[in-house]
C-alpha cells in the first residue's frame, strides 16, 4: 500500500509545528491538519507540487510502500525504493537545506562512522 509520510519530511526539515507552518505557508486549517498528520489518501498533482516546492523535496520523498505479506517477498519491484527502513535523524538546523534523497546517504555514513568508535 502507497502511503503519504509527511512527518519524514517535517522531521528532516526541523519543522517542529507542521500545522503552524503549513498554515503560515496559506493552507487552510483543515488541509494543513490532514497533511500535519499523514492523514491524506489522495492528494491531487497541484497540491503534490505545491507542497514539494513548499518543503524542497520530491514526490517520491512524500510517498512510503508498505507491502503487504505477499509483496514484501518482492526484492526487487521498483517500488522497493520507496519503503521507509528507517527515520530520517534531525541532525540540526545545517541539514535543513539538504535535498531529501541525499540524507539517506548522510545518514549511513553517520551510522558507519559511530560503528568505528
Amino acid at each position: 500500500m502507497l502511503i503519504f509520510n509527511f512527518a519524514r519530511i517535517f522531521k528532516a526539515r526541523g519543522i517542529e509545528k507542521p500545522f503552524s507552518y503549513l498554515v503560515k505557508a496559506g493552507y487552510s486549517d483543515n488541509f494543513a491538519t490532514r497533511v500535519a498528520n499523514s492523514k491524506m489518501e489522495k492528494l491531487n498533482l497541484k497540491d503534490v507540487e505545491k507542497l514539494c516546492v513548499l518543503l524542497q523535496c520530491t514526490p517520491n520523498d512524500i510517498l512510503e510502500w508498505i507491502p503487504d505479506k505477499r509483496e514484501a517477498k518482492i526484492e526487487k519491484h521498483p517500488l522497493t525504493t520507496l519503503r521507509r527502513t528507517g527515520s530520517v535523524t534531525q541532525l540540526s538546523q545545517i541539514l535543513n537545506n539538504v535535498p531529501l534523497n541525499k540524507l539517506g546517504e548522510i545518514e549511513t555514513l553517520i551510522i558507519n562512522e559511530l560503528k568505528k568508535e
